[in-house]
């Protein structure tokens, strides 16, 4: 059953449009991929720093999320189907310092952003490798690519590489750039100030390629 005017509205954060496609937003070139020097690492304040190969990444248990998307520039997509390792099962192995209470993802090419600890670990954060039944693609953060539903898509950093544990909270890339340092969609946390130019131009690329659609 398709669900009404209303149902659609209560899903859906302040500000934003709905839609049925993917937009793709990148700033930067998206990066090459190679599997045989590919590597997935936790560091920073761990008791000891734990890597992956991308075989050995594989290799580790699968879930599936299904969830609702939304983008810093206006856009969400509904009843998005992930899978990938769930972010428990890297926390398994993982043995943190007790002064561990943040987090920067760490993901190709130079590119950061930060996290509390506490969201990062919830029951829906997966480092997806598939969407909707096929492997993620390049231009979507294709091998691997974070997803924490709950914040502003941004967050869900592409082309994952690893997780430095910190104990303070310091800005990444978009978020030194003039984004929130929180990211929640529902609270329309979107800004720290003003827009910056890089911002401008990724806001006006998003709505280029919606209107393409």
């Amino acid at each position: 059953m398709s669900e009404t005017a209303d149902e659609l509205a209560r899903r859906t954060p302040p500000g934003q449009v709905l839609t049925t496609k993917w937009p793709v937003l990148t700033y930067g070139l998206t990066p090459k991929f190679n599997p045989t020097t590919w590597t997935f690492r936790c560091f920073g304040l761990v008791e000891q720093e734990v890597s992956w190969t991308w075989e050995e990444f594989l290799a580790l248990p699968r879930t599936e999320v299904h969830c609702d998307i939304h983008c810093v520039t206006r856009w969400s997509r509904l009843d998005n189907r992930f899978e990938g390792v769930p972010i428990r099962e890297i926390m398994k192995r993982v043995r943190l310092k007790p002064e561990a209470k943040f987090v920067m993802i760490h993901a190709d090419p130079d590119y950061t952003t930060n996290l509390p600890l506490a969201d990062l670990v919830d029951d829906d954060v997966v480092l997806a490798l598939k969407h909707d039944g096929q492997d993620l693609t390049p231009d979507h953060g294709g091998p691997l690519r974070l997803v924490v539903p709950k914040l502003y898509f941004w967050k869900s950093a592409k082309w994952l590489r690893g997780f430095e544990f910190l104990d303070v909270n310091p800005p990444g890339f978009w978020e030194v750039n003039g984004y929130h340092m929180h990211a929640d969609p529902w609270k329309d946390e979107r800004y720290s100030d003003q827009e910056t130019r890089a911002m401008q131009q990724m806001r006006a690329e998003s709505a280029r390629k919606l209107r393409a659609k």
